[in-house]
């Protein structure tokens, strides 16, 4: 396959090397600042897995520069989501599909109206990874997850290629055949995860101390829980309780993206996933008490609105 990675931060630049080391065309369409990084000090990935070197990534600056793209893997920030629509657009008349790995899901409406129903495929990713100072990939998890599946019967295709590239490659890939249930479900954890955890401003094993404390992310997957059955998609009991035992078995150390971002004074992705939560519920007239609650706690420390 020929696969572009649109967004070579800690997500997109570890699962583009692994495919790159099975074999496969990988392209990181980059701006020049995450260009210059990636030609001064190559890829490099630090995995509790398996580590793995890249010394000359290929790179473009600009998607005139890709002929052939087979898939795109949006693997940005919700909120420069906007700003890759250019590019996107660009590599679909080229032939490309575009899988996202953005958390949340409002970004599958603008996608799908902006580039068509056919194009987007649905996806998402599970890892705790992290660039250092030099631009390589810092990855402190026992998983690495890609799930993937068809939003359209013409994706079915798509999907067979992208299974068997996950299959040749150092990672752990699943086509799914709910994706939307998938998403959901992933929406759920990473709400709660990242919520709990930089609202706290602390590691999960520091919050599992205090089960008055943990208690509120239980209650953010519940929130999500009902948002899902809301949203027409059946996630219940069954899932909050395998979301929850999955924090609870989770590293002391472990923290989420979001924390992360918080404590380098990075901008959050906040909007994108409560605010989504959020705007998704009050279509419903539904209300989101814990999610509402952590949004509040967060706000202030949104370097979006500095």
């Amino acid at each position: 396959m020929k696969i572009v990675i649109m967004g070579a931060g800690a997500l997109g630049a570890y699962f583009g090397t692994r495919w790159h080391d099975a074999g496969h065309t990988v392209i990181n369409l980059v701006r020049e600042g995450r260009a210059e990084q990636l030609r001064t000090h190559g890829m490099k990935i630090h995995s509790k897995v398996e580590d793995t070197v890249w010394e000359n990534p290929d790179i473009a600056e600009d998607p005139s520069e890709i002929e052939d793209p087979d898939l795109v893997v949006l693997a940005v920030k919700g909120y420069h989501l906007e700003g890759t629509m250019p590019w996107l657009k660009s590599l679909v008349k080229k032939g490309a599909k575009v899988l996202p790995l953005l958390n949340g899901v409002e970004h599958y409406a603008i996608l799908e109206k902006e580039l068509g129903e056919e194009t987007v495929l649905g996806g998402l990713a599970f890892i705790i990874a992290t660039l250092n100072e030099k631009g390589h990939v810092e990855h402190t998890s026992d998983f690495h997850n890609i799930v993937f599946g068809p939003l359209h019967p013409s994706q079915e295709s798509i999907c067979e290629e992208l299974s068997l590239a996950g299959e040749q490659a150092v990672m752990n890939s699943r086509w799914s055949s709910d994706i939307l249930k998938e998403i959901w479900k992933k929406y759920m954890f990473i709400t709660a995860f990242s919520g709990i955890t930089t609202a706290m401003n602390t590691p999960i094993g520091d919050i599992r101390a205090y089960p008055q404390t943990f208690t509120i992310a239980r209650r953010m997957l519940e929130d999500m829980q009902r948002l899902s059955v809301a949203r027409g998609v059946k996630i219940g009991q069954d899932e909050v309780d395998h979301a929850f035992k999955q924090l609870k078995n989770l590293g002391d150390d472990m923290t989420s993206s979001m924390h992360q971002d918080r404590r380098k004074g990075l901008p959050l992705e906040l909007e994108h996933l409560h605010g989504g939560a959020m705007r998704l519920a009050a279509e419903k007239n539904l209300t989101l008490p814990y999610i509402e609650t952590i949004y509040g706690i967060i706000k202030p420390h949104d370097g979006m609105d500095l």
